[in-house]
This record gives C-alpha cells, structure tokens and sequence, in this order.
C-alpha cells in the first residue's frame, strides 16, 4: 500500500473504522476502494475520495485499497478512461498493487444472484414501458402503485428473465426489479430496477451480454464479493444506502461491507459535474480533457499543479457529514505553499516595455548573480545578462503616477531586480495613439545588488529581462471558467451561457530570461513578482509555451482595485 503523506488528519470515518477495528469487526479488517466508473476523466473531486480511501487503508497494517471499475454501462464506457484513471491514480501517489478489478468481471456472478433472487421471490420481470415504470413509482408526496406483472409466478420470471440473457428481447421491453415496498417513502425502495436490456457492445465482454446490471446492483453485490469492509462513498448515496443494504442481504453474500458516506467535494469558479465537463469536451467549448481550466486532474496536471498539492488540499479540508462550497482561494493557496519551494525563480516580462539606459554602455554586457529558490539553498544561483536595453513591465510604468504607486514614472527611481537602481528621464510616444512605446533612463552604477553602495534605498524593485539575450515565449493566462458559482448554474441546456468567455488569455511576444532557453514541457518556475508558471506539452525548443499555474498575490492591484469607484 502506497504512504505518500505519512500524518493525516482525523476525522469521522478514520474515527469510525478505528473503532470497529478495535473491537473486532469484519475479523479486524480494513479493506476500501476507489470504484470509478469508466465513463469520463477523474477530477478533484474524485481526488478528495482517493486521498480519503487509499489513505484510511494505508494507516492499517495489513490494509489494502482496491482499484475498480464500476462497468456497467456499455453506451458511455471506454478503454481511454480505464488508462487515464489508472494514470491519474499513480499520478496522485497511489498504488493498488494487484487490487485492480471490473465489475464486469463478475457478470456471471450478478447474473447468478439475480437468479437466486427470483427463485427467492423478491424479484421479477417487469413488461411496463420505461414511461409507465416512472408513473407507477409515485412521487415524494404520493406512494407508488404496484405494476400488474409483480405477481409473475417464479416459473415464469426465470423464464423471462432467460430469454432476456439470450436476446429475445428488444431494449426497454422488460426489466428484472427488486421486489421491495411500492408505498416506501424512500423512492429507492420502490421496486428499484435491477437488470436492463441494452442491445450494445461493451469494450470488454462485446456482445456476450445484452443485459446488464444497474449501479444499485451491481456495486453493492461488487463489495461484498471483495469482502469490502468500508464502502464509503458520497452524501449523494445516503437515501441508497437501504438499498445497498437490501441487495448485500437477500444475495446472502459471505461479506455485508459497511455504507459510510461523507461531503463531496465543491469549489466556486469551476464545473464539478462529470455531465457538464463531458459537455464541455464533447461541443468543444474547451481544448479537451487535459484543459487547464478544468479541475480534471490531466487539467491540473498539464497547468502545474503537483500532486503534493492536491493531497494537501485534501487532507485540510478534511471529510465532513454535511455538503459545503470550498472557494477556489484555498485550493489556490495550497497550490502557492507547495510551489513556493520546489519552483525555480526566473524573469520574464509578460507585456514588454523598452527601457534604454542612456549612460551604459554601448556593447558592455554584465553577468549579474541571480538566486534561483530563496526558500531552497540547494538550488543554488545562476547568472543573468545586463546590458544597455531592457524590457521591463507595462505595469511597472505610470507616466502620472496615482497615490500609493511607487514603481517607475518619470523622475522617479526603482531598483532593477539583482541589479542597479535606474531613474527616468524621458519617454517615447506612438505619434497616433500617444501610447508610452519607450522609456529613456539612467542607471547609478554605484548602486549594483550586492555593492557597499546597495544601502541607499527605493521603494520599488521590479524585474527585467535584457533585450539582447531574452528569448520569445507564448504565455496562457488562466481565469474562472465560471461567470457564476457552480450552485447557482441552470440545470436546462443553457448552463454553457455562465461560461466565462474570457477564462483563457492569451499573450504573444512575451519575454523570459535565456536559462529557460532549454526548458522542458512539466517544468515549473516562477516568474519573479508575476506567479508559477508551467511549460506546456505544445511548446518546442524555439517557441516555448507557459501555462500560468497561479498567480502571486498583487499587492499595489488591491491598492487599485480598492480605489475605484463602487459600481452602481
């Protein structure tokens, strides 16, 4: 068993599978699992379950986490998910060992308590339409009312139900229900569906079956033949928990695995459902499943998010009884912490402006000694070049400068990052629009970072890069995929109207320094005052892409923010 975080938090069901441990139930055993169905790719929600499951198992000696695919559905299911969610399980730190299963693989076991179930009298083949079966059901208010062919004799259940194994039955005809209680208040009691017909090939029985096994039936019945101990899943499930406890008791199983549910996971600024997110692949309203915007863990993987991070993130907000929304902020701020001391500190300029150094000069370029982690020792330092022409940030330059604004303006000094203090004298303009094209400056070189002259002080330092050595880069910037939080989103076809269309920017002409010359795609940095940034798998060695991971926190654009105008 995989041990990536050696504490974890307590909580209630660490609580609860240590007091049955204690006194001995389930022989003193403690075996969970992850049972995805193969029907998209995993996300952070999915992770929060991952943490939960293979760590609970973890902290038991002799404990083990099982791998399972709840395949139950041919129409939606497919190898690439089976290998992604595989992929991304190893990614997070975990490992099931030889634990790997299908509920496919116990078809013909399903099948076989299906039939004992008939030959018990506590199922039958209902005829019913799909439309009738929903009207006899009955609605929160109203009891439901008992189909006509409840009362099939044993006989010709097992009849029927044989004939819909081998296929005499066309889709929707017939279905095989628990016979339970019409009048439950729990709807999921009432004579829940148990067998389908679906004439379509499975990605691995293919045509064998032409029925298959509902999620009620088959994931309970998968448990216990695992002899799962926990079964814990979502707060979603907890009205289906009689049920799973129904189906585990009348198949006798040797096993009967313990329901626990908690709080799934739900964050502000994104999409959570595993519908919408196929949505959003499928009408190609994002580049894929690796899309950075979305929190499928191939998106977090691709933008820079490490694993440490997202187990991290799990682990703090811990496992609760009751749904809440976790805003962006906080899994952001997991995300900085864990960056903040494995990432290598460079400079690049996003939007370039052109700074000349009128008194340098003329073909001098200077190394000056740059740290490459203030956080890590180890990482030791690099070189960067100076030389007459620089860029430097749009932002870092106001030619009327407001109050509280302390970078670059003219006649005013800033400190150029690892270098020397330089002042502006004059500035440039497009003749038609009037925009600041260039910024002439001088330098004092009595002021190099690290000099006995170093003492004299200025309010600001910003970064740069020098215009003879800085290598062209393509930089994507990342923003809310949502205009609203995810519980305020229209369940009807027009969710996709709260998309924001401004959740991906994109900059060109961008600016870093040349030791990232050779960077390879997955390699993280952060840009000195600008955030994480993280190589994309699209770059190439002369045109290198960055995908913004996280921003840094902005201290004078809370100064600017806080000085405009509230809106009406």
């Amino acid at each position: 068993m995989s041990t990536p975080d050696s504490s974890q938090a307590s909580n209630f069901i660490r609580d609860l599978v240590a007091t049955d441990r204690a006194a001995g139930k389930h022989g003193g055993r403690v075996v969970t699992r992850f049972p995805p169905e193969p029907n998209g790719y995993l996300h952070i929600g999915h992770a929060k379950s991952i943490v939960l499951n293979f760590g609970v198992a973890s902290e038991t000696p002799g404990g083990a986490c099982h791998l399972r695919f709840d395949d139950t559905n041919p129409t939606t299911e497919d190898t690439e998910y089976v290998q992604a969610i595989q992929e991304d399980v190893r990614w997070l730190g975990f490992d099931w060992h030889d634990k790997m299963f299908y509920a496919s693989d116990y078809f013909e076991r399903l099948y076989a308590f299906a039939v004992a179930l008939i030959k018990k009298g506590t199922a039958y083949v209902d005829s019913l339409t799909p439309d009738q079966i929903r009207d006899y059901r009955g609605t929160l208010t109203e009891p439901g009312r008992e189909s006509p062919y409840r009362t099939r004799s044993i006989d010709e259940n097992l009849d029927l139900f044989a004939r819909m194994r081998t296929g005499e039955c066309a889709d929707g005809t017939q279905v095989l229900r628990a016979k339970i209680d019409m009048s439950s208040p729990n709807i999921n009691l009432r004579d829940p569906i148990l067998y389908r017909i679906r004439h379509a090939s499975h990605y691995r029985t293919g045509t064998a079956w032409c029925i298959y096994p509902s999620y009620d039936f088959a994931h309970p019945l998968s448990d216990a033949v695992e002899g799962i101990t926990h079964s814990i899943c979502t707060l979603e499930f907890e009205d289906h928990r009689p049920l799973y406890d129904w189906v585990v008791a009348e198949a006798d199983t040797p096993h009967h695995p313990q329901q626990i549910e908690f709080a799934r996971l739900n964050l502000t600024s994104t999409v959570m459902s595993k519908r919408k997110l196929l949505e959003l692949v499928s009408k190609k309203l994002v580049a894929g499943w690796d899309d950075p915007r979305l929190p499928t863990l191939k998106g977090l993987r691709r933008r820079g998010v490490t694993p440490e991070a997202i187990r991290a993130f799990c682990e703090h907000i811990g496992v609760a009884k009751r749904d809440a929304i976790v805003e962006m902020q906080l899994f952001e701020h997991f995300i900085r912490e864990d960056l903040n001391k494995r990432s290598l500190r460079v400079m690049a300029v996003l939007r370039p402006l052109k700074v000349v150094l009128d008194n340098y000069p003329e073909g001098v370029v200077e190394e000056l000694d740059a740290v490459n982690n203030p956080e890590d020792v180890s990482a030791g330092t690099r070189t960067v070049p100076f030389s007459r022409t620089l860029y430097i940030e749009q932002d870092d330059f106001r030619e009327d400068p407001p109050k509280q604004f302390y970078r670059l303006a003219p006649g005013r000094e800033v400190r150029l990052r690892y270098g020397y203090i330089i002042k502006c004298v004059s500035v440039t303009k497009d003749p038609q629009t009037g925009m600041v094209t260039e910024l002439h400056c001088t330098y004092d070189p009595e002021t190099r970072s690290g000099s006995t002259q170093e003492q004299r002080k200025v309010k600001a330092t910003i970064h740069w890069v020098s215009a003879l050595h800085a290598i062209s880069a393509a930089v994507r910037l990342y923003h809310p995929l949502l205009l609203a939080d995810q519980a305020t989103l229209s369940t009807d076809q027009d969710w996709t109207r709260s998309l924001n269309p401004q959740s991906l920017e994109l900059l060109t002409g961008c600016l870093v320094e040349p030791s990232l010359h050779s960077a390879t795609p997955g390699s993280r940095f952060q840009f000195e005052r600008q955030g994480y940034f993280c190589v994309d798998p699209d770059s190439a060695p002369n045109a290198l892409i960055f995908n913004r991971t996280v921003s840094l926190k902005d201290a004078w654009a809370k100064v600017e923010k806080a000085q405009q105008p509230p809106r009406r």
